[in-house]
């Protein structure tokens, strides 16, 4: 990267917001301009800043990463968001998806992957931990994770589709895939 990534850190646990802040300091590319400890708190000076990457926590007090997201991409909408998310947070990761965010990051993950992942969203593609990705698609269709009839309907695969989701959970980049399957 030629210039600093910068960055505002979106979450209501100030430890974790540290550890995000020591993590970026090490690297010679990410910057930390900002920080808020809940949506509502964002949205008030996101206004005062440009950043590049927002890492936006999901559940917080006052207002939750979802409606944070959301507002923010209509306010500014060439901001790039990726998700902060733990395990627990699956049911809400369409809602984000709908919402705007162009990556998730589970909070268990390395450093190593949150700079991939804010390197990746970046450049303009999107991110997602493998974790995530494979356990979306292993749900995805079942009773217990979709809200209406409609979205219950069985989905079957094309050999194709299968190969990317196999390489998506297998954490291949977009670019990647296109050039592992000799496609553009």
């Amino acid at each position: 990267m030629s210039r600093v990534i910068k960055v505002i850190i979106v979450d209501d646990h100030i430890i974790f917001r540290d550890a995000l802040k020591f993590i970026l300091a090490r690297s010679r590319d990410t910057e930390v301009i900002a920080e808020a400890s809940n949506g509502q708190e964002f949205l008030d000076m996101a206004g005062n800043y440009s950043p590049d990457i927002v890492l936006m926590d999901i559940s917080m007090p006052v207002l939750n990463g979802i409606d944070t997201t959301r507002e923010a991409i209509k306010r500014y909408p060439e901001m790039k968001i990726i998700a902060l998310s733990m395990f627990s947070d699956e049911l809400y990761y369409f809602r984000m998806l709908e919402a705007g965010v162009q990556g998730f990051v589970l909070k268990e993950s390395g450093s190593e992957e949150l700079m991939k992942a804010i390197r990746t969203v970046m450049n303009g593609d999107s991110y997602f931990s493998s974790r995530i990705l494979c356990n979306i698609i292993r749900d995805f269709g079942t009773e217990g994770n979709r809200d209406n009839e409609d979205d219950k309907k069985i989905v079957r695969l094309s050999k194709r589709e299968s190969e990317v989701l196999t390489l998506i959970c297998e954490g291949y980049s977009n670019n990647e895939i296109a050039d592992k399957l000799g496609i553009s």
